[in-house]
């Protein structure tokens, strides 16, 4: 299982805090402030919660409180926002989140899903034709519902594996919580961590950055599943100045390279687009070579 850094104790930010109010018997109640909610982690069921043994940092207490600090990322299909959930008065029980929230069909970008979808099924057949039903609001809320599903499920199971992807806290309809990959500035700012598109490593890190690249790949096909949109842009190097490990990201789209007719396909431009990225910075690597190495460990 991937090695996961604890998280820094977090710094002083401004942000609102919860308010205290009396109840007649004079006992305090905390209600929530301005972009804050109790913990949504008791309102889901178990499976919508994240595979166990769970990380130490992982916060299930009643008493939390979801604080958003901000937005990470903007996408085709989802924005990605910046969580804090904690304990008030209690600095042992915090922890840093992404929430990811998918978008119904009318306000996305992604025009591709039956590449992506072909072999994958809903259970219940009612919901798989209001997907099929792209006019429908019922139809369109469940096709966003489905990517986020899909995506907690494949980290789920890519984190059992020991992939190195950011754990999946919790689900609830369309939010997907998990890890925050990233840190704390010297000036005291959360700051997530770097995509590979943006890094100018040297040879030897470079050839280092290749091998994990490769290692997480096979864990992937081994899964018997190709990423299907892997690129520079969703990769991350968590620890950068420290030499860094490469955590894949954005994963709804994942493939079965058995039940999908484009899986192969797609697994081969997966390598040809990160090989291209490695080639690019000097490093001699092969498209081919690549894909016979990860294809050859789906069976």
């Amino acid at each position: 299982m991937p090695q996961h850094a604890t998280h820094p104790q977090h710094p002083d930010h401004d942000r609102a805090f919860p308010t205290l109010t009396l109840r007649a018997a004079d006992a305090p109640v905390i209600e929530p402030g301005p972009d804050q909610r109790w913990s949504t982690w008791t309102s889901v069921t178990r499976g919508q919660r994240g595979p166990d043994p769970r990380p130490d940092w992982v916060v299930t207490a009643d008493a939390a409180l979801d604080t958003e600090l901000g937005v990470l990322k903007t996408g085709k299909e989802a924005d990605v926002f910046l969580v804090e959930r904690a304990v008030p008065g209690d600095p042992d029980r915090t922890s840093l989140l992404a929430a990811k929230r998918y978008r119904g069909r009318d306000h996305r970008q992604f025009h591709r899903d039956a590449e992506y979808t072909d072999g994958r099924r809903v259970r219940r057949t009612r919901d798989q034709r209001a997907i099929e039903d792209r006019k429908s609001a019922w139809g369109r809320a469940m096709a966003a519902t489905q990517w986020a599903s899909a995506e907690f499920s494949a980290l789920g199971a890519l984190w059992d594996a020991g992939a190195p992807v950011p754990y999946p806290v919790q689900i609830d309809g369309t939010e997907l919580l998990m890890e925050f990959v990233g840190g704390v500035t010297g000036d005291g700012a959360y700051q997530a961590a770097p995509r590979l598109a943006r890094a100018r490593p040297d040879r030897e890190l470079l050839a280092d950055w290749f091998d994990q690249l490769r290692d997480a790949m096979g864990v992937i096909a081994r899964l018997g599943w190709a990423h299907g949109d892997l690129s520079p842009y969703n990769v991350l190097v968590d620890g950068a100045d420290d030499g860094g490990r490469l955590v894949i990201i954005d994963v709804p789209q994942i493939v079965d390279l058995v039940a999908n007719p484009f899986g192969a396909d797609l697994l081969h431009r997966d390598c040809r687009t990160m090989c291209a990225w490695f080639a690019s910075r000097g490093l001699d690597v092969d498209a081919d070579e690549l894909f016979a190495d990860v294809f050859a460990q789906a069976w």
